[in-house]
């Protein structure tokens, strides 16, 4: 079998899934699967929604047309603002859309009425991260105008943390989007069907106890795919977080001095290791030169077999640390992968990808 290559193990993804759903259906909370990083995979998609999935959010408008041809019935999400230049693909194929901004809204509302549909909206709220968002002031004056124009449904409102600046969901912030998604239900004397929460980054909060008031939606990928959460990186409880691993072979496995020589100047890439993390041993160091590199992956959200070690990357290479073990050419390495390195490595056209069927 061809490397590098991403091995992905459909029944554990379908585990995940279906762990979740009933989870955060037990707190009345829908779980919309978002795709993005698999490149809209529907061998994946399918899985999810084989385990109860019943919305698949993506960010490019692309990839939900790639899923609907590939016949995914279920709701759309597009989950980045739709580029004005696209809002006729947006409402042909997204059954929903995130947006924060005033004009695209209206030739969403003009789009939405030459094809006869009603297309549904999910207002975005800032709430610190400083990604997308409309303030919190301006809020039911976006909302009015929504309601206004004509063939737009309003889905609710939603906000994102954790992906910007890392700003964590909390008791006050979380608080805050149930305050505004009630305000506005009250001050139009309406039911908003969604108040969605966030993604990955919520489910500490939540699992400590937190208390979800109003927040009845969750748009969830790291923790669907890898079984963790990502402001911390930690494995949570009863789910895989080896249901992806990337394989890569050996290239070219020599002993070389730890240390480089000659002037030394600026490199391309960073290096993994800062060389006084690196051993210094007279008799140097085994190492293995692996066929992948930060055109395919990102190196640093890469993690190493038990016992090797990352020395560095370039555009091409993965350099290893051996760690005593006898590598040799053509052996082949299999990594975990942090959401970066699994959004790379499948976007790469030089990964290829195998599905597994874990029948027990």
């Amino acid at each position: 079998m061809s490397a590098p290559r991403l091995e992905i193990h459909l029944e554990r993804l379908q585990h995940n899934a279906r762990i979740l759903v009933e989870r955060f259906g037990q707190q009345g909370i829908a779980v919309t699967g978002v795709s993005k990083a698999t490149l809209g995979d529907a061998d994946i998609v399918r899985t999810w929604v084989a385990a109860g999935i019943g919305s698949i959010g993506e960010s490019r408008i692309e990839t939900i047309e790639a899923l609907a041809a590939s016949g995914v019935a279920v709701p759309m999400l597009l989950i980045r603002a739709p580029l004005l230049s696209q809002v006729e693909r947006v409402v042909a194929h997204a059954a929903i859309s995130c947006n924060s901004e005033p004009v695209v809204l209206e030739a969403l509302a003009r789009t939405a009425a030459r094809q006869g549909v009603r297309h549904g909206v999910l207002l975005m709220v800032e709430l610190g991260d400083l990604r997308e968002g409309i303030l919190a002031t301006e809020l039911e004056a976006v909302a009015q105008l929504t309601l206004a124009l004509p063939n737009l449904e309003l889905m609710g409102i939603g906000t994102n943390l954790g992906c910007q600046h890392g700003v964590a969901p909390d008791a006050r912030n979380m608080a805050e989007l149930s305050r505004l998604a009630t305000a506005l239900e009250r001050r139009f004397s309406l039911h908003l069907p969604w108040c969605s929460g966030g993604n990955s980054a919520n489910l500490p909060w939540l699992a400590g106890g937190g208390d979800p008031g109003r927040i009845n939606h969750l748009r969830l990928g790291e923790a669907l795919l890898l079984g963790r959460e990502p402001l911390g990186g930690t494995a949570i409880p009863g789910l895989h977080t080896d249901a992806i691993t990337l394989v890569a072979e050996v290239i070219e496995a020599k002993t070389k001095p730890s240390q480089p020589w000659g002037q030394r100047c600026r490199t391309s890439f960073p290096t993994a290791t800062p060389l006084d993390q690196v051993p210094r041993a007279h008799a140097g160091e085994r190492r293995a030169l692996v066929a992948i590199g930060e055109q395919d992956v990102d190196p640093a959200g890469l993690g190493s077999p038990e016992g090797m070690t990352i020395r560095g990357a370039s555009s091409d290479h993965l350099v290893i640390g051996c760690g005593g073990m006898p590598l040799q050419v053509g052996d082949e390495l299999r990594f975990s992968l942090s959401y970066s390195a699994l959004l790379r490595a499948m976007t790469s056209p030089f990964v290829s990808r195998c599905l597994i069927h874990d029948r027990s």
